[in-house]
């Protein structure tokens, strides 16, 4: 199982490679580390790496976020698998204001909220899709005319492929 923590403002590449009782065997960023992993009480943890002990304690502060607290420092970690990418990814194309909406993961569209001559307004949904068993909503980031509606309800679609044209 792999993951990225976003550890401040750097990304680090975490894999479980396989673990058996509270041994873990883990890549971190290419490097393989074998860590005795014991949690001692709810969200604090006992870690021996080559010998030396760290106790750490998580407290989670939002979805997939945490402070993570040592002796002598305190982290802010972010967990970053492939549903937050898929988030991330949504909210950088809604952020920029394009001539069309598209989605970055290949999916099915659900429904479809406008039709060609629609002026909607900023921030109301257009179209829904579903990819990777969610169901997400698209919306205009200011106020647009719809010009083309370029898919149908029901139709699969590829990741960065244009649903609906903006003017």
């Amino acid at each position: 199982m792999a993951y990225e923590i976003k550890l401040d403002e750097e990304t680090v590449q975490i894999e479980l490679l396989e673990t058996e009782g509270h041994v873990a065997e883990m890549m971190i960023d290419g490097r393989i580390y074998f860590l005795d992993i014991v949690e001692v009480e709810h969200g604090v943890y006992s870690i021996l790496l080559d010998g030396i002990s760290y106790n750490v304690e998580l407290l989670p502060t939002e979805n997939k976020k945490y402070l993570v607290n040592t002796l002598y420092n305190a982290f802010n970690i972010e967990i970053i698998d492939a549903e937050t990418k898929y988030k991330n990814s949504r909210r950088k194309a809604e952020d920029e204001d394009l001539n069309f909406i598209s989605t970055p993961m290949p999916g099915k569209v659900v429904k479809i909220l406008v039709k060609e001559g629609d002026l909607v307004k900023g921030g109301e949904t257009v179209i829904i899709v579903s990819a990777m068993k969610m169901e997400s909503e698209y919306k205009v980031v200011k106020d647009r005319l719809i010009t083309k509606v370029l898919v149908k309800e029901g139709d699969n679609i590829d990741g960065h492929q244009p649903l609906i044209m903006l003017e």
